[in-house]
């Protein structure tokens, strides 16, 4: 049976990640400091396949990884803007940290280890798709954190030590660490509350987009690739690629009531990127849940009172409520009594 160490696994991704490991029958270890509650795995609690360990990644030692087969690497400040609350410590979380938890996980003869990065690492991006070989132009310290520990990280590739990098799209759809600070997600929040969408940027610009749970099974699917395939290599991960209007439009064609869409010239944000995923498809891994799938799960969550709008699911603001009772985010972070 294999044993996956879950990094994060109480997030965004991770809260759906640890479910479906545990449906196919491995054991699962979760270390995550669980910034946003203790209730993401709730449902699973009782599964003996489960061990939580609420801690800082930047912790862990080789005594946690003994009898481990297998890395998930999910841990990290997110997103591009909380990454920019504290720089220092985004890189001590994003890039340190998981270098060495790497490194522990080659002395240890761990063979797969994925480390989550993000296709943020293109930047301002180029004309026409992008693919895992093009320039990297990271503009914030989420992006360039991300990028450096997954380049050290793939560096490492020796025999019996199998680094793989994921470069995931933005990611949207229903999660038990539910957030509404992702484009799709909040298109359909503020549709449901306001009736209406602001477009940031005019529109043009370009995000690769994929479903939370599709970002599960590529985790689920590149563990099981063999070292010869995968191994010391990165991948786009994603399903399409939208320009942001266009992105408002389906979200719109995909409720059930009347809004309007609403555009802002200005915004700070100056990712534009389009990216190519066929190095994935052609190991086999294709996306298949759609915005528009996305778009109408979440507004039924919504409507029946599955998931709501508060202070947590919004990755900076919550940040931000926990500093109000600390001076920085890394004292946050030892103080146990915040969560």
């Amino acid at each position: 049976m294999s044993h996956v160490l879950v990094t994060g696994g109480g997030g965004y991704v991770g809260s759906v990640l640890v479910p479906l490991l545990l449906e196919s029958g491995a054991r699962v270890t979760v270390v995550d400091r669980f910034f946003f509650g203790l209730d993401t795995l709730r449902a699973e609690e009782a599964n003996p396949g489960l061990t939580i360990r609420r801690g800082d990644v930047r912790d862990i030692t080789a005594d946690d990884l003994v009898d481990v087969t297998a890395i998930c690497d999910l841990a990290s400040l997110s997103n591009d803007p909380a990454g920019e609350i504290d720089p220092g410590l985004t890189m001590a979380v994003n890039r340190d940290a998981r270098i060495r938890v790497a490194c522990l996980a080659r002395e240890m003869g761990i063979e797969r280890y994925i480390i989550a990065s993000s296709c943020s690492v293109y930047g301002g991006g180029d004309e026409g798709e992008l693919v895992e070989d093009s320039e990297a132009g990271p503009l914030t310290t989420y992006a360039r954190a991300a990028f450096e520990a997954e380049q050290e990280v793939i560096a490492m590739r020796a025999s019996g030590f199998s680094p793989v990098g994921l470069r995931f799209a933005t990611i949207f759809g229903v999660s038990p660490r539910m957030r509404f600070d992702l484009v799709v997600n909040l298109m359909v929040l503020t549709a449901v509350e306001k009736a209406r969408i602001i477009v940031m940027g005019g529109g043009n610009q370009w995000r690769p987009l994929i479903h939370v749970r599709d970002a599960a099974r590529a985790y689920a699917h590149f563990l099981d690739q063999s070292d010869t395939s995968v191994g010391g290599r990165v991948f786009n991960v994603g399903h399409e690629n939208f320009q942001v209007m266009g992105l408002a439009y389906a979200v719109r064609e995909a409720l059930p009531f009347e809004i309007a869409i609403d555009v802002a010239p200005d915004d700070a944000d100056a990712r534009n990127y389009r990216v190519s995923f066929d190095r994935a498809r052609a190991l086999g891994f294709e996306a298949d849940i759609t915005v528009a799938d996305g778009a109408s799960e979440i507004y039924q969550a919504l409507k029946a009172g599955m998931i709501r709008s508060t202070p947590r699911t919004s990755t900076v603001n919550w940040y931000r409520h926990l500093l109000e009772a600390k001076e920085t985010l890394d004292e946050v972070m030892l103080d146990g009594r915040l969560f």
